[in-house]
């Protein structure tokens, strides 16, 4: 059995080591599509303090929730690692007291500025690797703890705090790319459907003029006039859980069902609820009751359990109910964004700054998401950020200057070399975002 080593001596003298190796590769991204550039452009703010422009201070918030430095505070660790403000270009890193004041210090245009920009990266992003012609939004709300006294924070639905301040953001995804398309902080006692017209308003205004056929999907929290208005005002097929009114359960029992599959079976009626200008189409799901249905929280009539959609889709009721179980992916990417991407860590105690980091992780999660689908094998495109974060971002570098000439060690790995050359070859096929050559 081979020994221990004796005598081995600890020094403290290397500078060029980092926990954050496979950053590069993300840093290289955002190089090509010359992001900082973009950013200083689309965000005009002039600030006394000049040691940081906009653009650096906008991507020194994106890199820690990149790395898993979810809170501001924990980004401090980046300011010891000279090895990473080097591969990334940032002189110096910004201290948390310098981060949460350009949050806290920022008037209400930046956040209009941010926004746009992230608006324009979507028009840049959407087409990538292939062009799309039809665009898929589920929209959702999510609820955000408030622990100790901020801005906004209100007692609303709180399941898991009861009682306890909150808030409650919109976010709009879109499903095939997994995009965020739109983002609004809200008030804990927001009502589910409040804002979400003027939410998807803007986010049908940023779709791009070559997009054909728009598609929208949402719970029960959605189903009321002023969603479905929206919706048909921007010629928009749509299927929503439909709000089980007393006058609609009456006509559930006299349809005629038909068999979807061995469980299921499904009808199709018009209904017109009170304050809507017409009658919509209803799609309705049922099945028996089984023994294990004792606390279901579906509807039941006598011995059946229901389900029913609103919808204007032109499709048979069977399509109609399985395009809207595609919703079911909009869970997990709530999750992602609140554990992987800080989106349940609030910053600062005013609602606008915190309104104006929610931007920032939506920048945060596009670009990653981006670089997911441009960069990286298609296995890898559903790799939640954690997942990312332990199989490149966090590979251990060593950066050395042989004949005075950077060199990034990575550990001896045929793989880690198979997928840096794929990411490498893939960057050079990308523009920049102002369509210019390289």
């Amino acid at each position: 059995m081979r020994r221990a080593p004796r005598n081995l001596r600890i020094a403290f003298d290397h500078r060029g080591l980092t926990h954050f190796g496979g950053a590069y590769f993300f840093h290289e991204f955002l190089q090509v599509l010359r992001i900082r550039r973009f950013l200083s452009r689309e965000v005009p703010y002039q600030r006394r303090n000049h040691r940081y422009s906009v653009s650096q201070m906008l991507l020194a918030l994106v890199y820690p929730i990149l790395l898993g430095l979810d809170r501001i505070e924990t980004a401090s660790f980046l300011r010891s690692n000279g090895t990473f403000q080097y591969l990334t270009g940032l002189p110096g890193f910004p201290d948390p007291q310098t981060l949460r004041r350009f949050l806290l210090n920022a008037p209400p245009s930046v956040w209009e500025h941010v926004h746009r920009a992230n608006d324009q990266l979507l028009h840049k992003f959407i087409h990538l690797p292939d062009r799309r012609s039809r665009l898929i939004f589920d929209l959702d709300s999510t609820v955000v703890t408030a622990f100790g006294k901020q801005d906004g924070a209100e007692v609303g639905y709180n399941p898991k705090y009861r009682g306890k301040r909150s808030y409650n953001p919109l976010l709009c995804i879109e499903a095939n790319s997994s995009f965020l398309w739109d983002a609004e902080l809200r008030p804990g006692n927001a009502g589910v459907w409040e804002s979400s017209p003027a939410v998807l308003q803007t986010s049908f205004a940023n779709v791009p003029p070559d997009i054909r056929e728009l598609r929208f999907r949402g719970d029960a929290g959605f189903g009321y006039q002023p969603v479905l208005q929206e919706l048909e005002d921007h010629r928009a097929r749509y299927a929503v859980v439909a709000r089980l009114t007393v006058p609609l359960k009456r006509r559930f029992p006299g349809l005629h069902y038909e068999h979807a599959n061995a469980r299921w079976q499904l009808a199709e009626t018009e209904y017109r609820a009170l304050g809507w200008p017409h009658a919509r189409r209803i799609i309705v799901a049922r099945r028996f009751i089984e023994k294990e249905d004792a606390q279901t929280t579906l509807f039941a009539v006598g011995r059946y359990l229901y389900r029913a959609w609103t919808t204007n889709l032109d499709l048979t009721p069977v399509a109609v109910w399985h395009f809207y179980e595609g919703r079911a992916a909009m869970e997990p990417r709530i999750h992602e964004l609140r554990e992987d991407f800080a989106l349940r860590k609030i910053p600062t105690a005013s609602f606008d700054a915190n309104a104006l980091y929610l931007e920032v992780i939506r920048l945060a999660y596009n670009l990653v998401t981006a670089f997911q689908r441009t960069c990286l094998p298609e296995l890898w495109h559903s790799y939640t950020l954690q997942k990312l974060r332990f199989k490149l971002f966090l590979l251990p570098a060593e950066l050395t200057r042989p004949h005075n000439r950077p060199t990034l060690r990575l550990k001896e790995s045929p793989l880690i070399q198979r997928l840096a050359d794929g990411i490498l070859a893939k960057l050079a096929a990308l523009t920049p975002l102002d369509g210019s050559g390289k």
